[in-house]
């Protein structure tokens, strides 16, 4: 098994080994604090690097963006900011062919497209939008001549943005009071973390650019009723120019009274000049097709699309569209992994694709005409872990981002011949001051005698048996992989003396869909199978592990699981931390908002096979509870409402288990604001504490 010692520098991983007083373990407050590095881009002859990174203040956790450059060419160059407003925020750069520098800043106090001149610091930036409507998003056409935006918008409104008093349609807010009116056929009444406003949606509009200026918006979604970007996590690599600088392509799902049971996503073709209705390029496929990605040439539409409707972890395979003939192709149909992420060489002959694959999400390069796939691979290990934001550089080069367990996202090129280079550090000296921590993987034969896989991390110095915090990831189609998490990090649990343990068991992705699959209709079975099998697996790989001093942890899927556990391995664990779990299976089949999901998992909804729900439901086994649990839920989690929480609680004290409840009020299914993540620690490391470190 291979295995990883932080930091990534051998010379100053030896040396903060050599001499442990220089270091210390990391905290919640550095994991709040440290600086957040995306969205990087490169000039158009890619010399210039710009990203967007976050920093937060140590004393109020108040976050703040902004841009950052960096020139590729010079010996030891060190990113600088540009186009800073004092207490605003800049993101989202983008280069025009130019080579000025367009992004999204509230300097004019709503959030507008911006440029700067990037070969003259000293020049100001100048407003390009100035519009009602904040806008969310923006893409450059090829040609420099036009800007697609996108944002917010009343589907009354002709442009981006209208005054309230013009928009006759109030959607839910009928008045005269406060309440929302929710009518028959509404869809979504609330998703992710809001209220549904019915009739405004995400909208896609493009406008001409006239010496810097944004003018004449039209909108170029037509008729269509739904949200482009989708939601609540699409973004701009839903939306892609054609080359010829003509058409637009986006991705939508119909807003309608079946939008909570499809995953339906289709792909349209908008002509922006033609003043036609869009056309539906997928309107053959009734499960989703995202990710729209034109050839340099223009002779191709590459694109991701699922099989099965109503499933939102189907695999999704690289397809190829020939825009002349209307003939489509399944390039990777033979590849058995799921692209997250798709980008054209600049030659045309290759795509660049992002997938989960055993722990890692690197990057693979397919050949355009066989469909030939290959894992890149680079002189250097950091081409392991989690790849993201990937941009193809002349000459053969790609732009990326890079992440690990061990370490947050930084900037990195790769040439053609595979050497690396580390764009920025932008943590390193902080990085350099915390506890050395060793990551290992593991493998064992799991549930059905299958290969499952999973990491262990521990302090690199620690001497004595460790206490394990065993953590199980959510999803449940995900991976608990080698990447790096602003909330449930591994390496900050490893930071405070414990062995962590995490699996990926069957329904976890990288390992096949068949794999993914397994868990469906399963949720208490395999998985549950595979973490008892795991958790003995690693004391036996790791003797320093005391496995039978553990504490298990979870959320969302993972909180489900706690809650199983409870009932079912009630002999496993010293505590159990469970967050935004599934307490009651028949109650969140009706109170969740996205019922594709419940119901594909479960093989239809509650009301044609509540047997399916039962079988794994927790709340079926409370009499048999009996290991201390901390219970953690938001009030804004409408994926999995925070009365699954308060249940959860409610058990545990009437059968005066020990137990504590926090509730946040302000967050969603995850803690993301910096104080909030501070006390979600302190409260976890406080818990865990007194039951493994007495």
């Amino acid at each position: 098994m291979r295995n990883h010692l932080i930091p990534s520098a051998i010379a100053l991983a030896a040396a903060l080994s050599s001499s442990p007083t220089l270091a210390r373990p990391m905290t919640e407050v550095d994991l709040a604090t440290l600086k957040r590095v995306a969205a990087p881009t490169a000039s158009p002859d890619g010399r210039w690097v710009v990203f967007q990174m976050t920093e937060t203040e140590d004393a109020t956790y108040k976050r703040s963006t902004g841009l950052w450059i960096v020139d590729r060419t010079a010996k030891d160059a060190k990113p600088v900011r540009v186009a800073d407003v004092a207490g605003k925020n800049e993101t989202s750069p983008a280069f025009h062919p130019d080579g000025t520098l367009f992004f999204v800043s509230d300097a004019s106090g709503s959030d507008q497209v911006w440029r700067v001149d990037t070969r003259s610091m000293a020049t100001p930036a100048v407003q390009v939008t100035t519009e009602k409507a904040d806008v969310a998003g923006f893409k450059l056409s090829p040609d420099g001549s036009k800007l697609l935006a996108w944002g917010d918008i009343a589907k009354e409104c002709i442009s981006f943005g209208c005054d309230a008093k013009d928009v006759k349609d109030k959607g839910a807010l009928v008045g005269p009071g406060s309440g929302r009116l929710y009518k028959d056929g509404a869809g979504f009444v609330r998703h992710w973390d809001q209220w549904e406003t019915p009739g405004t949606y995400s909208r896609p509009f493009v406008f001409d650019l006239v010496d810097g200026k944004a003018t004449a918006g039209r909108a170029i979604d037509g008729g269509l009723i739904g949200d482009t970007p989708s939601k609540p996590f699409g973004g701009g690599e839903e939306l892609a120019w054609g080359a010829d600088s003509r058409s637009v392509y986006f991705t939508l799902r119909k807003a309608d009274r079946d939008e909570p049971r499809s995953t339906n996503l289709d792909i349209y073709q908008a002509k922006v000049d033609a003043r036609i209705a869009p056309v539906n390029l997928t309107e053959a496929n009734q499960a989703t097709d995202t990710l729209p990605a034109p050839s340099p040439d223009g002779k191709w539409l590459a694109y991701a699309a699922m099989a099965r409707p109503g499933y939102e972890a189907d695999r999704q395979v690289l397809m190829l569209r020939d825009l002349a003939s209307g003939e489509t192709r399944k390039l990777t149909d033979a590849w058995d992994r799921s692209v997250a992420s798709i980008a054209w060489a600049p030659d045309g002959k290759s795509l660049y694709v992002t997938a989960q694959d055993v722990l890692d999400h690197p990057v693979f390069r397919v050949d355009a005409a066989s469909g030939k796939v290959e894992r890149l691979k680079a002189s250097t290990e950091e081409f392991d872990g989690n790849i993201g934001d990937v941009t193809p550089l002349a000459g053969g080069g790609l732009l990326y981002s890079r992440n690990s367990a061990l370490l947050p996202t930084d900037i990195y090129v790769r040439d053609a011949k595979g050497k690396v280079a580390q764009i920025t550090a932008v943590n390193a000296d902080r990085l350099a001051a915390f506890d050395p921590i060793k990551l290992d993987r593991m493998q064992f034969a799991g549930a059905n005698g299958d290969k499952v896989w999973g990491m262990i991390l521990k302090p690199a110095n620690a001497a004595a048996k460790l206490p394990v915090a065993f953590i199980v990831h959510g999803g449940p189609q995900s991976s608990f992989g080698n990447s790096w998490s602003t909330r449930w990090n591994p390496r900050l649990f490893a930071e405070q003396g414990y062995g962590v343990v995490t699996v990926d068991f069957h329904g976890s992705t990288g390992y096949g869909q068949a794999f993914t699959d397994s868990i469906n209709k399963d949720w208490g079975g395999k998985p549950l199978q595979d973490l008892k099998l795991g958790l003995a697996a690693a004391g036996q790989q790791d003797a320093q592990l005391d496995v039978a001093n553990a504490c298990a942890l979870g959320a969302s899927y993972g909180g489900y699981m706690m809650n199983w556990i409870a009932g079912q391995w009630t002999d496993g664990f010293q505590c159990l931390v469970q967050h935004d779990g599934v307490f009651d299976a028949r109650a969140m089949a009706y109170e969740t908002e996205e019922l594709w999901f419940d119901e594909w998992e479960h093989g239809g909804p509650y009301f044609e096979v509540p047997e399916e729900f039962e079988k794994w439901n927790p709340v079926n086994h409370v009499a048999q509870w009996k290991t201390p649990m901390l219970v953690i839920t938001s009030e804004k989690d409408f994926r999995i409402p925070y009365t699954q929480g308060l249940a959860a609680f409610t058990a545990l004290q009437r059968r005066n288990i020990p137990s504590q409840l926090l509730v946040f009020p302000d967050e969603n299914h995850w803690v993301l604001k910096g104080a909030n993540s501070v006390q979600w620690h302190r409260t976890v490391f406080d818990w865990l504490g007194s039951y493994l470190k007495k």
